[in-house]
C-alpha cells in the first residue's frame, strides 16, 4: 500500500511541475499556452483579492502559478518529507483557489473535474501522512 502512496505522490507531482512549465513557456505546448494567457485574463479578473482592491497582472498571474506549481510538484514528488507536506499544502491552496475561480467565472462543471480530482489526490496523501505520524508516535 505504500507503494501505491508513493506512486501517486511522485505522478502527482511530476504532474503538477509538467502544468507549471507549460505555465512558463511556449516551448511545449504553444497552443496551451497561448490558452492559458487568455484564461488567466479572465481569472485576474475574479481574483479573490480584487475586493481587496488588489487585481494582478495576467501575465505576472499566470507566472507566479508557473512557479509554484513547478517548484511545489517537484519537491512533492521528491522532496524530503517536510517539504513535501509543505508543497502538498500550497498545492492545495492553488487547487481551491482554482476550483473558486472556475466557479465564479460559472465554467462547466466539467471545467472543475482536473482541479478537483487533484485536490482529492493531495487530501488523500495528507490524510495517510498524517495516519503514518499517528501511528508512529504510537508504536
Amino acid at each position: 500500500m505504500a507503494f501505491l502512496f508513493t506512486a501517486i505522490r511522485v505522478l502527482l507531482g511530476l504532474f503538477f511541475g509538467l502544468t507549471g512549465v507549460v505555465k512558463l513557456t511556449d516551448q511545449i505546448a504553444a497552443d496551451v499556452y497561448q490558452q492559458m494567457k487568455s484564461q488567466f485574463v479572465q481569472f485576474s479578473d475574479v481574483f479573490p483579492l480584487k475586493e481587496l482592491g488588489y487585481k494582478p497582472d495576467p501575465m505576472l498571474y499566470m507566472q507566479a502559478v508557473g512557479w509554484v506549481e513547478l517548484v511545489a510538484g517537484i519537491l512533492l514528488a521528491v522532496g524530503p518529507q517536510i517539504l513535501q507536506e509543505i508543497s502538498n499544502f500550497v498545492l492545495c491552496v492553488i487547487m481551491i483557489g482554482a476550483i473558486y475561480t472556475l466557479l465564479v467565472l460559472k465554467e462547466p462543471i466539467a471545467m472543475c473535474a482536473p482541479a478537483t480530482v487533484c485536490l482529492g489526490l493531495l487530501l488523500l496523501l495528507n490524510i495517510r501522512g498524517q495516519g503514518r505520524r499517528a501511528k508512529s508516535k504510537f508504536e
